[in-house]
């Protein structure tokens, strides 16, 4: 178990980050389709505020960084997250809706499996340049060299 935490324990706190947020997302893009909002904007709405909670929450907790470069790592994030949630996503909401659409009648199921599915996009999406470009750990330069 502790070989598997070491291993992937990056991977395991950006999990759980990514569950609180998406429960945030998913909670607060229903409120504001109850409330008669369309779902794409209500859609770049709650990910729009669950957004700022992401950042912070794999800032600190999933990649722990405590350095300096917060405002480069934050215009970083915004660039690779806008791109998940409000272009990707939207995308894959759509894509999903008008395929399931005439199988369901239920237009709240219909929005939870495309959201579903879009959050699944997203998320690898998102993991890959955070790991990558965002939160990319300083490799110390070998000496010598």
């Amino acid at each position: 178990m502790e070989q598997l935490r070491k291993k992937h324990g990056q991977k395991i706190r950006y999990g759980v980050v990514g569950i609180f947020n998406t429960v945030l997302d998913f909670t607060l893009l229903f409120i504001f389709v109850a409330l008669g909002i369309e779902r794409i904007p209500a859609n770049y709405m709650s990910t729009g505020v669950s957004m700022v909670f992401s950042f912070y929450g794999n800032r600190r907790f999933a990649f722990k960084h405590t350095g300096d470069q917060k405002r480069k790592q934050f215009v970083l994030f915004v660039i690779v997250t806008v791109i998940g949630m409000w272009v990707i996503q939207p995308v894959v909401i759509w894509i999903v809706s008008t395929a399931i659409d005439p199988y369901l009648m239920n237009k709240s199921v219909e929005l939870f499996i495309a959201k579903l599915t879009a959050t699944g996009a997203s998320l690898v999406w998102n993991y890959m340049l955070y790991s990558r470009l965002v939160f990319k750990k300083k490799h110390p330069k070998a000496e010598g060299k």
